[in-house]
């Protein structure tokens, strides 16, 4: 898929630079506040499956990256992005759940932060209409389409790195840092749809891989 190929790969990327930044976090206090420490466990007890689900979603573009026809990307970056806005509504949930934040300004961090969220979830959702409108049995007019959708997805990823800077920094971002449910997950290797995840026959070698893609495509095509 010559057309679509490093269309899909500048999705792929632009995911990837997203994915982990969300909820990573780094640093460590042993003098957090009960209540802060409190808060923290309350929202990652509850992120984290939306987290995984993020990190499946950003794995499923990744392994259709490469050698996969129009519908085969179509079916996998529609499905992605409905999965990403899924779980970023239900992080601004978790958000509202676990109440305002004992920090500084925390009622408004808790607004900005669920505001956010949801405004990005709303982004995908367009992504995804415009996945959907698609033709895939026009590979020129597809390709075409899907920079537009990666183009989209560029300014979309600086939301998703935003959402939730406030959460992150200072007392509570330490105390996150110290919760399971807010560590980096590790994505599920999925099927992809129509077996997009073996090569076709004669297909040539994909270029080399960006965000981990290469390791993927080997022990898959090797399965094949």
């Amino acid at each position: 898929m010559e057309g679509t190929d490093p269309v899909n790969k500048k999705l792929a990327a632009a995911l990837s630079g997203s994915a982990v930044l969300m909820l990573v976090l780094s640093g460590c206090s042993e003098d957090e506040g009960d209540k802060v420490n409190d808060w923290a466990k309350s929202f990652c007890d509850q992120a984290k499956p939306q987290i995984q689900k993020r990190a499946d979603a950003h794995q499923i573009i990744i392994s259709t990256a490469a050698d996969s026809r129009p519908a085969e990307i179509q079916a996998a970056d529609s499905k992605a992005f409905k999965d990403i806005a899924d779980a970023d509504r239900a992080l601004a949930k978790a958000v509202e759940s676990a109440g305002v934040p004992p920090v500084e300004n925390g009622d408004k961090v808790q607004k900005d932060v669920v505001a956010e969220l949801n405004a990005t979830a709303t982004a995908y959702d367009g992504l995804k209409k415009q996945v959907d409108a698609l033709d895939p049995a026009n590979q020129q007019k597809f390709a075409e389409g899907l920079k537009d959708v990666a183009d989209g997805l560029t300014k979309i990823e600086k939301m998703d790195q935003n959402a939730l800077a406030n959460l992150e920094s200072g007392e509570l971002g330490k105390a996150m840092a110290k919760q399971p449910g807010c560590q980096k997950p590790t994505p599920a290797v999925p099927k992809t749809p129509s077996g997009s995840a073996s090569p076709k026959a004669g297909a040539t070698a994909a270029p080399a891989p960006k965000t981990g893609e290469g390791s993927d495509k080997a022990s898959e095509s090797s399965d094949s």
